[in-house]
């Protein structure tokens, strides 16, 4: 065993004995295996020294080495996420994420426990904004919003993904600053109706029964009534309530259509499902962006408002221009120009310096930024 600063922990590194937080909560368990995602969270809670278990006299090396790290070859040739991960500002907006996560949480205890106490929405946008300002560009703040996946996405981490992703669609949307304020509180509170419903069926792994899915849908309902007397724009209000309706009418829990949906609920319709199919869930892996993009296509233009989904669909295309990506073929390439009119079949260049026109090849689909 050998005990190791914080600054010293690299991925692949066991953990000998528990870690608990200064206030007794575990951490993590003994034999733990370390990742980029646990020594940030290690980081966080303030813990300045861990314990390891040291390499076998017959393997691979002091801890910390080169040949600790599962894998080396990844880490000579790193992926489109690795080198996300490896950036120096990544462990910032880590740390900045979890204290939003957190501040959430908070506020959504807050208002249910003591729903007379007053929301100071100006710190709540002020905290919000110190972790949009780690982020460079609007890619940039894609970039790590995909790679700063929790491993539950509770609904604390899905409302701040909606806020984020629906502050830039207002950006993309040229709204006032104070439209875009409002727009982002729209998806902070959005799923606050879920803090009514049992973590059990919340969370359960397996498909609802039809009562659970019943009682699912009855959140945007919860949430209204949470947030009816408070003394908020009704804008967020609405967005609690309506952002599950669709445009065509087959949404829920009002089953309301077109006009009759709020436009800012609009925006947060689009933006909550483009973080949920991005996520990992128990019963599927995530899909890449160019993925949800084609669900969209598929189906989205009737069910969402034409003018918002347009625009967020081509500019979240128009965000990975010049990235490479993975092919279902197996092969990999950089995508060199969006087809404005089939957003899923850029043009490409292959490896070996030939470019195609995915409209021309059907079979061809973008499965993963690399």
């Amino acid at each position: 065993m050998k005990n190791l600063s914080i600054k010293d922990l690299q991925p692949g590194m066991v953990v000998a004995e528990p870690i608990f937080t200064s206030s007794g909560q575990r951490i993590l368990d003994a034999n733990t295996t370390l990742t980029s995602e646990s020594i940030y969270r290690l980081s966080f809670y303030s813990v300045s020294r861990v314990n390891i278990i040291e390499a076998d006299a017959e393997g691979t090396g002091e801890p910390g080495s080169a040949a600790s790290i599962p894998n080396p070859s990844r880490a000579s040739n790193p992926s489109y996420s690795q080198r996300i991960k490896a950036q120096p500002e990544f462990m910032k907006y880590q740390i900045e994420y979890t204290k939003q996560i957190n501040s959430i949480h908070e506020v959504f205890d807050s208002i249910i426990n003591h729903p007379e106490a007053p929301i100071d929405t100006k710190q709540i946008l002020k905290n919000f904004t110190s972790m949009i300002s780690v982020c460079r560009t609007t890619v940039d703040l894609f970039d790590k919003l995909h790679n700063m996946r929790l491993d539950d996405d509770s609904v604390y981490a899905h409302c701040l993904n909606v806020a984020l992703i629906a502050r830039i669609i207002g950006k993309w949307l040229r709204f006032s600053p104070q439209e875009r304020d409002v727009l982002t509180l729209c998806g902070l509170f959005h799923d606050i109706g879920k803090t009514s419903i049992p973590d059990e069926i919340l969370n359960k792994p397996d498909k609802y029964t039809d009562d659970e899915f019943t009682l699912i849908k009855q959140h945007p309902l919860f949430g209204y009534k949470i947030l009816k007397k408070l003394p908020l724009d009704d804008r967020i209000k609405k967005a609690a309530l309506h952002h599950h309706e669709r445009h065509d009418g087959s949404g829920y829990p009002q089953g309301l259509n077109g006009s009759d949906i709020d436009d800012y609920a609009g925006i947060i319709a689009i933006a909550d499902v483009y973080d949920a199919t991005t996520a990992a869930r128990s019963y599927r892996s995530p899909l890449c962006p160019f993925q949800a993009i084609a669900m969209f296509e598929k189906d989205g233009l009737q069910k969402y408002s034409p003018q918002y989904i347009l625009t967020f669909l081509d500019r979240i295309a128009s965000t990975y221009q010049n990235n490479r990506v993975l092919l279902n073929s197996g092969q990999s390439a950089t995508i060199v120009m969006i087809n404005s009119k089939h957003l899923t079949k850029p043009m490409i260049q292959m490896d070996d310096g030939s470019v195609i026109d995915m409209l021309s090849h059907p079979e061809l689909e973008i499965v993963k930024i690399i």
